[in-house]
């Protein structure tokens, strides 16, 4: 392998291994042409999205027991039936609503969203897909055909953000994946922690912070009104102003459903949180090392949803709700989702209340993952935040 990786990872199986050189190879190119070092931003846009090259754009398994990670609808269809119901909410008021799903993993939401909307009634004008990697448009393509044959017409993949939609977005752990720059505070200033290359693989070094990243820190710093001690590091995207903006921009009426793992601003930037929040993630096993493995390991950071809501109010949005996972399920149809429980055979009982125990527990996925609501026009508050809203704490 290029670079030691930490000795808990299971080691990759050849075909891995060679994919992982060539991704090695392409991102030490980019180094030296940028005179030996380049951005964590851009180390992280190239081993995640490098034209046949990034772990989402080539051919590997992501999802589920045989990938790197599990997702939520990955654990039960339970997820995508609450969220189809909280669609059903919005479509009923938007004529002719559509959903968009930015960045559809597997397919399986697309496929759990749209079955229980077919048994509401709540079928969508259309179900689009906004997908960059065509590795993994195939395969929600192929998952689609075999898993709802008699709906799979209603969908189509796009490949920029449609203008002028009428009805509901859905993007499940997308902003995650927005390439971050890493920062440490070095007494008065701000660098920026940069990835150089060494005979084994790649290392962190530090230069002085460009204005933007500068500025956008010390903004911070302001927000959370104090300065961040000496030796502070962590991430900020500074891609998601942008991306809340062609979000906005496309969105005429109706609300968009944000699924991830994050916090709020006071807490993603705590005194304990020194070290910042990126995750990295290899056949189940999540690590804190980004620069091992380019190319076929998962990069993550989680999400300061404080930015995400300054950023979509900025665009006009109205943010309506923010919640952790378990109440957006248990306020948004669970129950009724859970209707037909007592006649399930033992072992379906036994294998629902396990899967909904992960989505639903706060050691689990039920704290870490959170929901944001943004709307456009005078769509109702969706049902699944009557309860437990926390943007008073965003």
């Amino acid at each position: 392998m290029p670079h030691d990786q930490p000795p808990t990872l299971p080691i990759p199986d050849a075909l891995s291994a060679a994919h992982c050189e060539q991704v090695t190879a392409f991102i030490r190119r980019q180094i030296e042409t940028s005179g030996g070092s380049i951005s964590f931003a851009e180390f992280m846009q190239h081993a995640l999205y490098a034209p046949g090259l990034g772990y989402y754009a080539a051919g590997s398994t992501k999802f589920g027991a045989a990938g790197d990670f599990v997702t939520a609808p990955e654990v039960s269809n339970v997820f995508g039936h609450v969220v189809a119901r909280q669609c059903a909410e919005v479509l009923e008021q938007v004529g002719d609503g559509a959903v968009l799903e930015i960045g559809a993993g597997s397919g399986k939401l697309a496929a759990d969203v749209l079955a229980r909307l077919g048994t509401l009634d709540s079928l969508p004008v259309a179900y689009r897909i906004l997908e960059v990697s065509a590795d993994l448009r195939e395969r929600q393509e192929t998952y689609l055909e075999q898993h709802l044959p008699e709906l799979v017409h209603l969908v189509s993949w796009i490949d920029s953000p449609p203008i002028g939609h009428r009805g509901v977005i859905l993007a499940n752990e997308v902003l995650d994946a927005l390439p971050v720059e890493r920062f440490r505070r070095r007494g008065s200033g701000i660098v920026q922690q940069r990835v150089g290359a060494t005979p084994d693989g790649f290392a962190f070094t530090e230069s002085p912070a460009p204005d933007l990243l500068e500025s956008a820190v010390l903004q911070l710093e302001a927000d959370l009104g104090e300065t961040l001690l000496d030796g502070y590091a962590s991430e900020i995207c500074l891609a998601v102003p942008d991306w809340i903006a062609q979000l906005g921009a496309g969105l005429d009426e109706g609300i968009a459903f944000l699924f991830d793992y994050g916090v709020s601003r006071s807490e993603y930037y705590a005194a304990e949180r020194s070290d910042g929040w990126l995750r990295c993630h290899f056949r189940h096993h999540a690590h804190n090392d980004p620069l091992v493995l380019p190319g076929i390991q998962d990069l993550t950071a989680w999400v300061d949803f404080t930015r995400v809501a300054t950023a979509a109010v900025t665009v006009g949005f109205d943010v309506v709700g923010y919640t952790a996972q378990a109440q957006f399920l248990m306020s948004g149809g669970l129950e009724a989702e859970m209707s037909g429980f007592d006649a399930l055979t033992l072992e379906a009982q036994l294998e629902l209340s396990q899967q909904i125990k992960t989505l639903t527990l706060p050691g689990e996925m039920g704290e870490h993952f959170k929901c944001m609501a943004l709307r456009k026009g005078n769509c109702r508050t969706p049902s699944a935040f009557t309860l437990a809203d926390r943007t008073h704490t965003l």
